[in-house]
Order: C-alpha cells, then sequence, then structure tokens
C-alpha cells in the first residue's frame, strides 16, 4: 500500500474508540451535544483530510508513521462521509427533538465503530459493493 495515502491504525483504532465512547456518553450523562465533537472531527477529516482527534494521537505514537500497520485514507474518508451523515442526522434529530431518531443514527454510527474496533469494518464493505457494482455496470456498457 501506498505509505503516503495511507493513516497507521492505532490512529483509526483511537478514532473510532473516541466515537464509541462520545456516544455512549452522550447517551449516559444525557449530554446530546457531546456528540458535536465527533461530528467535527470527523466531517473536517472528510472534507479537508484533517482530523483533530489523528492530529493530537499522532504525538503519542512512538515508533516512525511507516512501521505500523497501514489503512487505506481513501477507505477512512469514505468511513468518515458515513459517519458524518450518521453523527449529523442524529445532531439534527436532537435539535428537531426526534428522539428515536436521535438514537437510531448515533446508535448506526456507534454500532459501525464497534464493529470496526472487533475486526469487521462495515464502511469497507459497503464501499467494496458499490465499486464493483460500477465495475459491472461499465462491463455491461462495453
Amino acid at each position: 500500500m501506498n505509505t503516503t495515502n495511507s493513516i497507521p491504525k492505532p490512529l483509526v483504532d483511537l478514532n473510532q474508540w473516541f466515537i464509541v465512547i462520545t456516544v455512549i456518553l452522550s447517551w449516559a450523562l444525557q449530554l446530546h451535544w457531546l456528540l458535536w465533537i465527533p461530528f467535527i472531527a470527523v466531517t473536517t477529516g472528510a472534507v479537508f483530510s484533517y482530523n483533530p482527534i489523528m492530529k493530537v494521537g499522532r504525538m503519542f505514537l512512538r515508533k516512525d508513521m511507516s512501521s505500523y500497520r497501514a489503512e487505506d485514507a481513501d477507505q477512512q474518508r469514505f468511513n468518515a462521509v458515513i459517519a458524518s451523515c450518521c453523527l449529523g442526522g442524529a445532531l439534527l434529530s436532537e435539535l428537531l427533538q426526534w428522539t428515536t431518531a436521535f438514537y437510531l443514527f448515533s446508535g448506526m454510527v456507534l454500532l459501525a465503530a464497534s464493529v470496526a474496533l472487533a475486526g469487521f469494518c462495515i464502511g469497507c464493505f459497503i464501499r467494496y459493493q458499490w465499486r464493483r457494482l460500477q465495475y459491472k455496470r461499465k462491463l455491461i456498457k462495453e
């Protein structure tokens, strides 16, 4: 994998743990505004390729960046778009006082981050299926 277009796995895990902990805290403490923190971090990561959580975490990595297992930056950006849509949906639902929608949207991002920490990336699966479908359509047109 091209190391210039990759992110060390510990930083990806840090970001996922941050999302999981923030969602759980927002539920447990009924402080739903806490979701603005991961929303801003994930959205800036998706739009500007700058995630402040990962930037802070980078300071604590002891080895050279290239020595860690690499995650594809484009795939992580795709995952960040999905996460920011879910977090944005949760925050909008909170503003509109749609409690069920708030828990659905925030629960989706919590589930996706938790499952990713366990080893299966839902966003990766979705992107793979999307690209596979695009490839099949391209073959049919030719």
